[in-house]
Protein backbone atom coordinates (compact mmCIF):
# COMPACT_ATOMS: atom_id res chain seq x y z
CA UNK A 1 0.00 0.00 0.00
CA UNK A 2 1.57 3.10 -0.84
CA UNK A 3 1.14 5.91 1.26
CA UNK A 4 -1.40 7.82 -0.40
CA UNK A 5 -3.59 5.28 0.19
CA UNK A 6 -2.98 4.46 3.99
CA UNK A 7 -3.72 8.41 4.26
CA UNK A 8 -7.21 8.34 2.63
CA UNK A 9 -8.59 6.27 5.27
CA UNK A 10 -7.49 8.78 7.92
CA UNK A 11 -8.95 11.69 6.09
CA UNK A 12 -12.08 10.14 4.85
CA UNK A 13 -12.28 9.65 9.03
CA UNK A 14 -10.83 12.91 9.89
CA UNK A 15 -13.80 14.82 7.21
CA UNK A 16 -16.84 12.52 8.77
CA UNK A 17 -15.74 13.22 12.46
CA UNK A 18 -15.83 17.39 11.06
CA UNK A 19 -19.18 16.83 9.46
CA UNK A 20 -21.15 14.64 12.63
CA UNK A 21 -19.51 17.13 14.68
CA UNK A 22 -21.40 19.97 12.94
CA UNK A 23 -24.28 17.98 12.05
CA UNK A 24 -24.81 16.96 15.68
CA UNK A 25 -24.05 20.13 17.14
CA UNK A 26 -27.05 21.45 15.10
CA UNK A 27 -29.24 18.74 16.02
CA UNK A 28 -28.58 18.93 19.97
CA UNK A 29 -28.87 22.91 19.56
CA UNK A 30 -32.02 21.37 17.72
CA UNK A 31 -33.48 19.56 20.76
CA UNK A 32 -31.43 21.80 23.29
CA UNK A 33 -33.71 24.68 21.99
CA UNK A 34 -37.04 22.68 21.64
CA UNK A 35 -36.35 21.02 25.02
CA UNK A 36 -35.86 24.54 26.44
CA UNK A 37 -38.98 26.16 24.72
CA UNK A 38 -41.34 23.27 25.50
CA UNK A 39 -40.46 23.62 29.93
CA UNK A 40 -41.05 27.68 29.56
CA UNK A 41 -44.24 26.68 27.50
CA UNK A 42 -45.79 23.68 28.88
CA UNK A 43 -46.37 21.35 32.18
CA UNK A 44 -44.74 18.43 30.62
CA UNK A 45 -42.58 16.23 32.68
CA UNK A 46 -38.88 17.04 31.39
CA UNK A 47 -38.66 13.59 30.06
CA UNK A 48 -41.48 14.36 27.63
CA UNK A 49 -40.04 17.42 26.36
CA UNK A 50 -36.55 15.57 25.75
CA UNK A 51 -38.23 12.89 24.05
CA UNK A 52 -40.03 15.51 21.76
CA UNK A 53 -36.65 17.44 21.52
CA UNK A 54 -34.98 14.16 20.57
CA UNK A 55 -37.94 13.36 17.39
CA UNK A 56 -37.51 17.02 16.02
CA UNK A 57 -33.25 16.97 16.10
CA UNK A 58 -33.63 13.44 14.81
CA UNK A 59 -34.75 14.38 11.30
CA UNK A 60 -32.28 17.29 11.50
CA UNK A 61 -29.21 14.22 12.40
CA UNK A 62 -30.28 11.80 10.05
CA UNK A 63 -30.24 14.13 6.79
CA UNK A 64 -26.96 15.99 7.85
CA UNK A 65 -25.43 12.87 8.71
CA UNK A 66 -26.51 10.77 5.56
CA UNK A 67 -25.64 13.56 2.94
CA UNK A 68 -22.62 15.28 4.96
CA UNK A 69 -21.22 13.24 7.36
CA UNK A 70 -21.23 10.23 6.00
CA UNK A 71 -21.99 10.72 2.51
CA UNK A 72 -19.60 7.84 0.64
CA UNK A 73 -22.24 5.42 2.76
CA UNK A 74 -22.72 2.12 0.29
CA UNK A 75 -25.95 1.32 2.03
CA UNK A 76 -29.74 2.24 0.34
CA UNK A 77 -31.24 5.15 1.65
CA UNK A 78 -34.23 3.39 3.65
CA UNK A 79 -31.44 0.68 5.11
CA UNK A 80 -29.32 3.87 6.53
CA UNK A 81 -32.63 5.40 7.58
CA UNK A 82 -33.33 1.96 9.63
CA UNK A 83 -30.31 1.28 10.78
CA UNK A 84 -29.88 4.96 11.99
CA UNK A 85 -33.49 5.14 13.31
CA UNK A 86 -32.14 1.98 15.95
CA UNK A 87 -28.83 3.82 16.54
CA UNK A 88 -31.05 7.25 17.39
CA UNK A 89 -32.87 5.04 19.66
CA UNK A 90 -30.50 3.54 21.54
CA UNK A 91 -28.61 6.71 21.70
CA UNK A 92 -31.88 8.65 22.94
CA UNK A 93 -32.16 4.96 25.70
CA UNK A 94 -28.79 6.44 26.78
CA UNK A 95 -29.67 9.87 26.57
CA UNK A 96 -32.74 9.33 28.65
CA UNK A 97 -31.62 6.77 31.54
CA UNK A 98 -28.30 9.36 32.21
CA UNK A 99 -30.98 12.38 32.14
CA UNK A 100 -33.19 10.95 34.33
CA UNK A 101 -30.22 9.37 36.71
CA UNK A 102 -28.70 13.49 36.56
CA UNK A 103 -32.35 15.24 37.08
CA UNK A 104 -34.96 12.97 39.01
CA UNK A 105 -31.93 10.96 41.44
CA UNK A 106 -29.26 13.18 41.50
CA UNK A 107 -31.07 16.54 41.60
CA UNK A 108 -29.18 18.41 39.10
CA UNK A 109 -31.20 21.00 37.32
CA UNK A 110 -32.59 19.86 33.79
CA UNK A 111 -30.58 22.13 31.41
CA UNK A 112 -27.25 20.89 32.50
CA UNK A 113 -28.85 17.26 32.62
CA UNK A 114 -29.64 17.42 29.29
CA UNK A 115 -26.23 18.80 28.06
CA UNK A 116 -24.45 16.07 29.89
CA UNK A 117 -27.31 13.00 28.73
CA UNK A 118 -26.60 14.64 24.90
CA UNK A 119 -22.61 14.31 25.17
CA UNK A 120 -22.79 10.99 26.56
CA UNK A 121 -25.32 9.61 23.77
CA UNK A 122 -23.46 11.81 20.60
CA UNK A 123 -20.39 9.28 21.18
CA UNK A 124 -22.28 6.14 21.28
CA UNK A 125 -24.35 7.21 18.02
CA UNK A 126 -21.07 8.22 15.94
CA UNK A 127 -19.57 5.25 16.72
CA UNK A 128 -22.88 3.22 15.97
CA UNK A 129 -23.72 5.57 12.79
CA UNK A 130 -19.82 5.15 11.40
CA UNK A 131 -19.68 1.61 11.59
CA UNK A 132 -22.86 0.17 11.36
CA UNK A 133 -26.03 2.68 10.10
CA UNK A 134 -24.02 3.88 7.10
CA UNK A 135 -21.16 1.23 6.63
CA UNK A 136 -19.50 1.66 3.91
Amino acid sequence: MNPQEERAPAASLARSGFWFLLVGGAAALTHLGLFVWLSETTTWWPEVSNAAGFVIAFGVSFTGHRWLSFSDSGTPLLQSLWRFGTTALAGFACNEAIFIALHRWLAWPSLPALIVALIAAAAQTFVLGRFWAFRR
